[in-house]
C-alpha cells in the first residue's frame, strides 16, 4: 500500500502530514480513453431513447383531444 509522510514549513513552524491508503483489488483503472467511451456511450443511448420516444408517440397524430 503507498504511503508518504509530507512536511510543510512555514518559517519556524513545521507541519507533517502521514498519508496511507488502500488500493482495491478488482478496480479498473479509468483513464481519458475509459472516459470517452462511457460518454459516447451514454449519449448514443439517450440519442436512440429519444429516437424511439418520438417515433412512437408521433403516429398518434390522428388522436387529437377536443
Amino acid at each position: 500500500d503507498p504511503r508518504g509522510l509530507y512536511m510543510c514549513e512555514t518559517g519556524e513552524k513545521r507541519s507533517s502530514l502521514q498519508v496511507h491508503y488502500r488500493m482495491c483489488q478488482n478496480c479498473i483503472e479509468v483513464d481519458a480513453p475509459t472516459i470517452s467511451g462511457i460518454v459516447i456511450a451514454d449519449v448514443v443511448a439517450t440519442l436512440f431513447l429519444a429516437v424511439a420516444v418520438y417515433c412512437i408517440t408521433g403516429h398518434d397524430r390522428g388522436h387529437t383531444s377536443r
